[in-house]
């Protein structure tokens, strides 16, 4: 008997499954196309942080091109500040150059006016020249009519000295002397000067330029008119005489300064202490010791000095250089000064007499200090007692009383005095002791060899 064929089974596919396998794919299809969209919806999202990025870029980039915007106008703005400091520099340059030229000016004014005078005064004087049968006038009298006709072409007066000038400016800087007013300020050392003329001198103190020479001894000076001071000293010449005491002066205005002694007229005072003057610029070097300045420095030591003139002395004892020679021996000094107080001793001139009495003089103070005798004056008070003296050497002496200084020393045993004499005085015990202790030894010697 054979086995029997297997039975194949058809396979029938069930209705509600067929629903559900559609509805399967169904949804699989919509999860497809829901993470389709997801995925466009991220790229979407993406695109939207790229824009607001973008955007926020662009802002900055508005924000930068705005500062540089307000960078550029700042530039802009400091580029008119320098120039308008520029402008102001030039201006203020134009305005020096201006006042410059303007004293320039005045100092040319000035000048014609000394020839006008002078040309007018020799009219003056052959208008009043001795007719024949006539009587002269005095020369005080041709002077007065002189200085009336000049002052009648002034018009500009000081209400402070009564100085006629010439013009308003000439006014204004003369004023300067009075008021103390000091515009132009030195940029090296901070000292100032009432004229921008002086300041320019001033500056070649800083720079060591000394652009005038003399030709006869080589010497060099800061301006052309310590030049002309200087050549006095060579030719020896002094025209101009004192009618009140026969002095004589290389210079008119030396002459001028010295008649103010005889008129007792010192217009210029110091508004520190009161101290009159009779000149402008004495007053000025006085009011420095108020101040305590010193702008001028020795190359050399560090000495300090209230004068350029004082440093140009001091400095030559550095350099040994002594360029006034005696014409009677072989001695010679640093300043003309000197050398003309020291010729007196070979001529034996006392150009200087007492009004009091009949004693001359070789120097100015020896006779300021004798008059005081006469006057019983004594201006040097004591700043420690109610002690006056008539000579400031005397108070230094007095002084040291006070505060125990003892300045001169002995070089033999240490000893210290405060008056130079009292160390003379002492040295002569020194002088003794040696041939004294000189013949002990002598006889100790002597007993040795016995």
């Amino acid at each position: 008997m054979s086995d029997p064929e297997p039975c194949r089974m058809k396979h029938t596919e069930d209705p509600e499954e067929q629903r559900d396998l559609m509805e399967v794919k169904e949804e699989r299809e919509e999860l497809s196309e829901v993470k389709e969209e997801s995925e466009e919806l991220s790229e979407v999202k993406e695109e939207s942080e790229e824009l607001s990025e973008v955007k926020e870029e662009s802002e900055e980039l508005s924000e930068v091109k705005e500062e540089s915007e307000e960078l550029s106008e700042v530039k802009e703005e400091s580029e008119e500040l320098s120039e308008v400091e520029e402008e102001r520099e030039e201006l203020s340059e134009v305005k020096e150059e201006s006042e410059e030229l303007s004293e320039v000016k005045e100092e040319s004014e000035e000048l014609s006016e000394v020839k006008e005078e002078s040309e007018e005064l020799s009219e003056v004087k052959e208008e009043h020249h001795v007719q024949p049968g006539g009587k002269p006038l005095s020369r005080s009298k041709t002077k007065q009519t002189f200085l009336k006709k000049r002052r009648a072409k002034k018009s500009f007066t000081c209400s402070q000295c009564g100085k006629s000038l010439s013009g308003k400016q000439s006014l204004q800087i003369h004023m300067r002397i009075h008021t103390g007013e000091k515009p132009h300020v030195c940029h090296q050392c901070g000292n100032s000067f009432s004229q921008s003329s002086h300041l320019n001198v001033h500056m070649m103190i800083h720079t060591g330029e000394k652009p005038f020479s003399c030709d006869q001894c080589g010497k060099t000076f800061l301006c052309v008119s310590n030049l002309k001071t200087h050549l006095t000293v060579h030719t020896k010449e002094k025209p101009h005489s004192c009618s009140v005491c026969g002095k004589s002066f290389s210079l008119l205005q030396y002459l001028q300064i010295h008649q103010k002694t005889h008129t007792g007229v010192r217009e210029y005072m110091c508004f520190e202490c009161e101290k009159t003057f009779t000149t402008a610029y004495s007053l000025k070097q006085h009011q420095i010791i108020h101040t305590g300045e010193k702008p001028y420095k020795c190359s050399h030591c560090d000495k300090r000095f209230i004068q350029s003139r004082s440093l140009t002395i001091h400095e030559m004892n550095h350099t040994g250089e002594k360029p006034y020679k005696c014409s009677h021996c072989d001695k010679r000094f640093i300043q003309s000064r000197s050398l003309t107080i020291h010729e007196r001793i070979h001529t034996g001139e006392k150009p200087y007499k007492c009004s009091h009495c009949d004693k001359r003089f070789s120097r100015s103070s020896h006779l300021k200090t004798h008059e005081r005798i006469h006057t019983g004056e004594k201006p040097y008070k004591c700043s420690h007692c109610d002690k006056r003296f008539s000579q400031s050497s005397n108070l230094k002496k007095h002084e040291r009383i006070h505060t125990g200084e003892k300045p001169h020393t002995c070089d033999q045993c240490g000893k210290s005095f405060s008056i130079k004499t009292h160390l003379n005085r002492h040295m002569k015990v020194h002088a003794v002791e040696k041939p004294h202790h000189r013949s002990l030894r002598s006889r100790g010697e002597s007993r040795t060899l016995g």
